[in-house]
Formats: structure tokens, sequence, C-alpha cells
């Protein structure tokens, strides 16, 4: 039997390349290697840049190098691990997630069923690689718990992430990832490809504790000015909408 590595990841962050985040990648991974992290996939709505300088950068600091991104779907928000390229936005749920593994992705459901947070309702998951199963934002454990019992239910990998948006929320939750491998690797050997591999094939097991709610409602406040500064302008056809990358 081949030995096992096991790589701990966080699955789900978001730099200052996203709207709603606010941490340079360089920031994000030296704090990452800082705590004990193996890797980290950064994963910002509709954008990519930030998470392909990371995946580059990541060596350097001694981690593993996972691209990624938030796409917004049709149907609600769908993570891609392990892409290189941006799908398209606003496309049908089911039709991203092909888009994701055509492109040699895994298609991952953050937060499932919390509306709120544009999260898929469970009548439109027919298939997808993963689910996140613990979600360290959640004001309580019932979305979890909820989304974790589906996952269980349709034999889907089990994520947890952080979905941090300031520096100290990294890797409040993440993802512990076995790996078989030859005799004699160690973590800084293995790529990222190998990493989604084993991710899609199941071979996790989740660590990490809930974001304290004090932190998770200054998170949810701004998110939603922002979101209500964009409902605002975007009815308002002079004005241009802010912020301007809700847009895509």
């Amino acid at each position: 039997m081949s030995p096992e590595i096991t790589v701990s990841v966080d699955p789900h962050v978001h730099s200052d390349g996203s709207y709603d985040g606010h941490e340079p990648v360089e920031l994000i991974l030296e704090h990452a290697a800082d705590i004990g992290l193996d890797g980290v996939v950064i994963t910002d709505h509709d954008e990519i840049d930030e998470s392909l300088r990371a995946a580059a950068l990541a060596p350097r600091y001694g981690l593993i190098g996972i691209p990624g991104v938030e796409v917004s779907t049709a149907h609600g928000h769908l993570l891609a691990l392990g892409v290189e390229e941006l799908p398209d936005s606003g496309q049908p749920f089911q039709e991203t997630v092909e888009t994701v593994r055509d492109m040699g992705g895994v298609a991952a459901v953050p937060h499932p069923f919390q509306r709120s947070r544009h999260g898929v309702h469970k009548r439109r998951i027919e298939d997808c690689d993963a689910v996140e199963v613990y979600n360290s934002m959640l004001f309580t454990g019932y979305r979890n718990r909820r989304a974790r019992t589906f996952a269980r239910r349709h034999d889907y990998p089990k994520l947890g992430a952080s979905d941090a948006h300031y520096l100290p929320n990294v890797g409040r939750a993440y993802t512990d990832i076995t790996i078989e491998t030859d005799r004699g690797l160690t973590p800084a050997d293995v790529t990222g490809e190998t990493v989604v591999d084993a991710l899609a094939d199941g071979a996790t097991h989740i660590q990490g504790k809930r974001t304290p709610i004090r932190k998770s409602t200054v998170q949810y406040a701004k998110g939603a000015v922002r979101k209500s500064s964009y409902l605002v302008t975007s009815r308002m056809p002079v004005v241009p909408t802010v912020p301007a990358s809700m847009d895509r």
C-alpha cells in the first residue's frame, strides 16, 4: 500500500482582487504559512487574476499553489478549484459545473442553501464534485448541518473552508486532504493538481472552528452595504454602478 501524505488546505478565501475582499495575496500566503496550512485557494468573485498570481507565488512561502474562483452562476455561487481560466458567469448552475470539469477543475458548492449568500438550492444540484459542509462564516450550525446531510446522502466529498474576507479569518476552517504518494515525498513535493484530484476522490477531513460572531457580523454588514449600493446605482442609468465588479 502506498504511503500517505495529508495536506491542510483552506479552499475558499477572498483577496483584494474580489469586490468584497480586503487583503493582498502576499499577506494571505504569509499568514497561511505562519498558521501551518499547506495551501490556500484564492476564490475571488468572478475574478481569477489574483488567484493565478497567488498560485504562482505560493512555493515561495512553502505552500502548494492551487488557483480557483467563485463563479456567479444563474442559480447561485460555485467554487471552481484548480482552474486557470475564468468560467463565464451568469450561466446555468449545471452547465457551469460541466465547464469547470472541462477546464480540469473541481466544482464545489459553497454555503449551499443559504440564499442570503447566493447559495445554490438543493433542487438545482443535479451533480457536483464536492460540497462545502463547514463554512466558518455561518452564524449558526444549521446550514452546515443541512449541507453535511446533503453531501452524505449523495456521497459527495466534503469540504471545510473559512470563506475569509479578512486576514485573521483565514484558516478558521480548512480541509485535510489525504494523498497516496510515493515513499520519500513531502507536502512540499505535492502539486496543486494532485491535491485537486485527491479532493475529487473524497479523501477529505474537516478541521477548524466557526469565525467569532462579532467578526462574521462585520463581514456581513459590509457586504450588505456593497450590495445595497449596487442595487441603488444599477437603477440609475447615468450613474456608474458601485461596486462595478458586481456587474460581472
